[in-house]
């Protein structure tokens, strides 16, 4: 009798286990806003770049954004990025802004989030993470 060739067998594989949905955490505009702040102050090169959640301990914001620059222009330009982020991604506009012209401290107010842009030396002074320590620290990505 001839050897025959044995019949392949067609052999399955277990499916593939399905990945599992991705959870994402709610959106919070408020702190969507302040990381497009957060943005706005990178594309200057901005340095030092802290985000406070104020919403436990504060009444009147409930962000805070603190920066750094090395001078005058680049405070300016730094403030100029972030209202020109916000603005194009969300339509807002600060409700105020202080600190013009080289007070070494600009402050940009959108109510639920303030930003502050200081001089290097002026951030040491006013030491605002150490006041306002007890409030949550964002992390940058």
């Amino acid at each position: 009798m001839p050897i025959s060739k044995p019949k392949s067998v067609k052999t399955t594989s277990a499916p593939k286990p399905k990945s599992a949905p991705k959870v994402t955490q709610p959106i919070d505009p408020e702190e969507s806003l302040a990381r497009l702040c957060a943005d706005g102050a990178l594309d200057k090169k901005a340095e030092n770049i802290v985000i406070l959640d104020m919403r436990e301990i504060s009444s009147f914001t409930d962000f805070f954004v603190i920066v750094s620059g090395t001078s005058d222009p680049q405070l300016k330009a730094i403030a100029s990025s972030i209202r020109g982020r916000v603005r194009d991604v969300t339509g807002l506009k600060p409700i105020a802004e202080d600190g013009f012209p080289g007070s070494q401290w600009v402050i940009i107010d959108y109510g639920s989030v303030i930003v502050h842009i200081f001089n290097t030396e002026k951030r040491d002074v006013y030491a605002l993470e150490s006041l306002w320590s007890d409030a949550r620290r964002i992390e940058i990505a």
